[in-house]
């Protein structure tokens, strides 16, 4: 499975983080909600773990909040690696809004 990792550095700390994480998952779940379905999120500790569907792709992964960095790991099906330069994209962009 292709995997895209990104990794974005913020002066939040840890707990800040994770409370922006939480509110920007949600409001994903809002803002996108005609193209992400199944979205299933759950935290354990400073880890949390999701999947979603956005047009017919499953993508599962973690994120996980350090006091100085945050880490997005994303596994795509094979079917996604010709969009992943976007989809890289885009999950970066989403998440640096997070932390902003």
């Amino acid at each position: 499975m292709p995997r895209i990792s990104i990794s974005l550095p913020h002066a939040l700390g840890q707990e800040q983080s994770i409370r922006r994480l939480k509110e920007g998952f949600h409001s994903l779940s809002e803002t996108y909600k005609d193209q992400i379905h199944s979205l299933q999120e759950e935290w354990n500790g400073n880890v949390l773990s999701y999947r979603f569907t956005a047009l017919g792709i499953s993508v599962t992964g973690t994120v996980t909040a350090e006091p100085a960095e945050v880490t997005l790991v994303a596994e795509l099906p094979m079917m996604a690696m010709m969009f992943k330069g976007r989809i890289e994209k885009q999950l970066r962009e989403e998440l640096a809004k997070m932390l902003a």
